[in-house]
């Protein structure tokens, strides 16, 4: 699998910031990627077998009489992080008209990151990074976040995102996670959206009845092994500083200033997400018409018809279980970083700067359909943002991330990048120089359930070499260069920077 600066022959550079991608379809598709930042070969090829969908839809039209709206394919625009997926490449923006492609979302529904801003400086943490990292371990891997949920905690998230999970109450007593919310977290101020309301969530009956029951009965508090979970891959919590600021009006805008100490999660819907998939799979299989040969992508579309409104419908309610979910789930983690800092550092406020996702879809009133894969909405200036949507991109682990102002650009069909991307794939990672890794363990906290330097651990080659093979899979040397990513979004005209960011630790999964 290739990876060059050098551009596949496939695509047309346009100018400094921009490719085109011809294709047989005649599907419009943009990349926004400057000269410096790789592109995989492998990511082309997965583009145009995404792009044969359009043939689909065409398909599908014939075979369904009536329609009001010929379904097409209207554009696609790839995100300098675009990098080879699992079926739909990573940094790609579908948009649709006249269908909605559950595949180009995917499992990990609604997917996001999230950023606070605390009251303490980097001055007041450093001393304190050995304590904090073991009670960060203890918070998330041994038993210590205590995220006791009611059934009415459940339901209330999954139908109604966190108005519905903090309008159940904070339980009577509540420890570890909980004790951390404050009156700011009532507000919903700095969220992309608070919810995504459902009528119903009775697909996910048995995790809002799940757990091990503490209060004698269905309605009693009960814990389970998913809320509050970071999740795996390039999944993480990580604690940070602002290292530098680009723009002072926007950073003092968001409660950022140098030193300030900030927290950023990365993390989905789990394994509620994969369920929702799973039913939009079972929905468009339902639909396809009888006799019509699958599509050689496996890609299956829905028409947005009225023939298929009740199993559309079941699709999208299962859809913004798992969106609201993945809010609630980032809302924890980061108030299990506040529980760390507390109990190093003392009391400790924060505020949430943005909340922004990277998997979802986004129908409008004219029955086109954005899908973002791994990108992230980077909205103009308006009266509820006057510096623009706030963009949030990660570097590798180690690596500077940073804060960005969305400009709104059309031809990015408003969307930026969702972090640096990868270069090389997983499994050629792994097998990267252990002299390198030890080199970053050096400089680098990662804290993962696995504590590398107990000496018990330590005496046990085979887990450590399956600790070390993780850690390569997400080592910074597997991702583009953040800085030249940030440039090309700079470069197109897509965000601004605010504040760059450096981390002090991450918590892997």
């Amino acid at each position: 699998m290739s990876t060059t600066k050098r551009p596949d022959p496939r695509l047309i550079r346009t100018d400094d910031s921009w490719l085109t991608l011809p294709n047989p379809h005649g599907v419009p598709v943009e990349l926004c990627a400057g000269p410096d930042v790789p592109i995989e070969s492998a990511a082309v090829d997965e583009l145009l077998t995404v792009l044969e969908t359009e043939a689909t839809l065409r398909t599908l039209a014939a075979a369904t009489p009536g329609l009001e709206v010929e379904p097409r394919i209207d554009r696609v625009v790839c995100t300098p992080d675009f990098h080879k997926g699992a079926g739909i490449p990573i940094g790609t923006v579908l948009r649709t008209v006249g269908a909605l492609v559950p595949q180009a979302v995917g499992n990990d529904i609604n997917c996001g990151m999230r950023v606070e801003a605390t009251s303490l400086t980097v001055e007041q943490v450093r001393p304190h990074l050995d304590r904090l990292e073991q009670h960060l371990r203890h918070l998330f891997f041994e038993g210590g976040r205590r995220i006791g949920l009611t059934p009415a905690h459940r339901a209330g998230l999954l139908r109604e995102g966190l108005p519905g999970l903090l309008g159940a109450g904070v339980p009577a007593g509540a420890r570890g996670a909980w004790a951390q919310v404050s009156a700011a977290d009532l507000d919903g101020a700095g969220l992309h959206a608070a919810a995504h309301p459902a009528a119903s969530a009775e697909g996910f009956r048995d995790w809002i009845t799940s757990g091990s029951d503490t209060g004698g009965g269905s309605g009693g508090t009960s814990y389970d092994s998913i809320i509050g979970s970071v999740g795996g891959g390039n999944h993480f919590a990580e604690l940070q500083y602002v290292s530098r600021v680009h723009d002072g009006a926007a950073a003092y805008a968001w409660g950022l200033a140098p030193g300030r100490v900030v927290t950023m999660v990365h993390t989905g819907s789990l394994s509620l997400g994969h369920q929702a998939n799973a039913t939009g799979q079972d929905q468009a299989k339902a639909l396809w018409p009888k006799g019509v040969p699958a599509p050689r992508n496996r890609i299956l579309p829905m028409l947005l018809d009225e023939a298929g409104a009740a199993r559309r419908e079941k699709y999208l309610t299962a859809f913004a279980n798992a969106a609201n979910f993945a809010i609630g789930n980032r809302f924890f983690l980061a108030l299990m970083m506040r529980a760390g800092l507390a109990a190093v550092a003392g009391d400790v406020d924060a505020r949430l700067v943005y909340e922004s996702p990277h998997n979802l879809l986004w129908p409008a009133d004219d029955g086109t359909v954005v899908h973002r894969k791994g990108a992230t909405p980077a909205g103009a200036p308006d009266a509820a943002a006057p510096f623009g949507e706030p963009v949030i991109v990660p570097g590798s682990m180690g690596a500077p991330s940073h804060l960005l102002r969305g400009l709104g650009n059309a031809r990015a069909l408003h969307s930026a990048c969702h972090g640096a991307g990868r270069s090389v794939p997983r499994g050629s990672a792994a097998r990267g120089s252990d002299a390198e890794l030890d080199a970053f363990l050096e400089e680098f906290r990662v804290v993962t359930p696995l504590n590398h330097r107990d000496p018990a651990v330590a005496g046990r080659r085979d887990i450590i070499e399956a600790w070390r093979r993780d850690l390569k899979q997400e080592a910074p040397w597997a991702y583009k260069e953040v800085g030249a990513v940030v440039q090309s979004l700079e470069g197109a005209g897509v965000a601004m920077p605010v504040v760059e960011l450096r981390p002090l630790l991450t918590v892997k999964g």
